[in-house]
């Protein structure tokens, strides 16, 4: 392990990194202590972390080699010259890094980071609905699994979701949009399409940002006036309609950075705020969130077990005839993404 002086050292960094802001000077210098072994092996074993922006503080701020939503990540990991790719994250996000780097190991170092979107559908049950919209394209959320990603025609994040159901909507009357029904509603307000008729939605949720209620957001643009409520669009459509601005992870952190305002409020996972205050000292944060308790399994202490000598369901593996289904799903996303249209 680590000497006292390199330790004292690391956590010197990790608090110019921002977690002065979040904790305690004793809960700094153990966190030292893990991230020096963890980036002393991430050399040896040549190998890269993905931290979605969900994760702990001290993971963000102490071993990330790349940070941002799910999209950002999937392009990192896409891009990473590493023989090893650990994912900070939940399962179907390490999924897709192993779709798309098939030649890489890919590490989870909570197993059983989970996620109610991925979880509300199975393959079984896109086909069936496959089956019920003959000829209509399934655009399907990236929080699903691999072999739902399978049956899909591309896949979107809440980054890019709006633009490529536009594209899409100019060569088909009818999309099947999976699996997040809030989403939908919200995407169908956006794009003035109807729900149900033209955008067939599924029913699942998220188990944080179904929560919100507008009778919150309401009773904080009171507390907080001039403050500017930001929320996702996972979130119930009547939240968003109370809310200033609705995007992705990614975007409200650009919209924090580009606005002024008395406050902030991130309504979505608690770790968006964290890292927004690291990222954005000087500017004021109204706690309104919530917790995802899979986002939360990682720890340093996992990480650096897995880095050391991963265990059973630690190795994430994808069957190759689904992960080359799945790749192209995802491949058309980062087409029509990044296209002019």
């Amino acid at each position: 392990m680590p000497g006292r002086h390199a330790v004292e050292a690391e956590a010197r960094r990790l608090e110019k990194a921002g977690l002065k802001l979040l904790c305690a000077a004793q809960d700094i210098r153990a966190a030292a202590a893990l991230t020096l072994e963890i980036n002393r092996l991430k050399k040896l074993r040549n190998a890269v972390l993905a931290v979605h922006v969900y994760q702990r503080p001290e993971l963000l701020a102490g071993v990330a080699d790349f940070t941002g939503d799910s999209y950002q990540l999937a392009k990192d990991c896409q891009s990473a010259k590493a023989d090893t790719i650990v994912f900070c994250g939940v399962r179907f996000m390490a999924e897709t890094a192993k779709i798309l780097n098939p030649e890489k190991r890919v590490l989870l170092p909570a197993p059983d980071a989970g996620c109610s979107l991925s979880d509300s559908i199975t393959v079984a049950q896109v086909r069936a609905l496959k089956k019920k919209h003959p000829g209509a394209p399934v655009v399907t959320y990236i929080n699903t699994t691999a072999e739902v990603k399978a049956e899909s025609d591309c896949i979107v994040t809440s980054a890019n979701a709006a633009k490529i159901l536009r594209v899409l909507f100019k060569k088909h009357k009818k999309i099947i949009f999976l699996p997040d029904r809030l989403m939908a509603a919200n995407l169908a307000a956006e794009l003035g399409v109807k729900l149900g008729k033209d955008l067939i939605p599924w029913n699942g949720a998220c188990e944080v940002h179904e929560r919100f209620s507008p009778a919150v957001a309401a009773h904080y643009r009171k507390a907080y006036p001039g403050a500017k409520i930001l929320t996702h669009p996972e979130a119930r459509p009547e939240f968003v309609a109370q809310a200033d601005y609705s995007g992705g992870t990614s975007a409200m952190l650009d919209y924090v950075r580009t606005h002024k305002a008395p406050a902030y409020l991130l309504v979505t996972e608690c770790g968006l705020g964290e890292l927004a205050r690291m990222r954005f000292p000087g500017k004021n944060f109204v706690p309104l969130c919530r917790i995802c308790s899979h986002m939360k399994l990682t720890a340093l202490e996992n990480v650096l077990q897995a880095l050391k000598k991963p265990q059973a369901g630690q190795t994430v593996e994808v069957d190759a005839k689904t992960a080359v289904k799945a790749a192209a799903a995802v491949r058309k996303m980062f087409e029509i993404a990044e296209s002019g249209e």
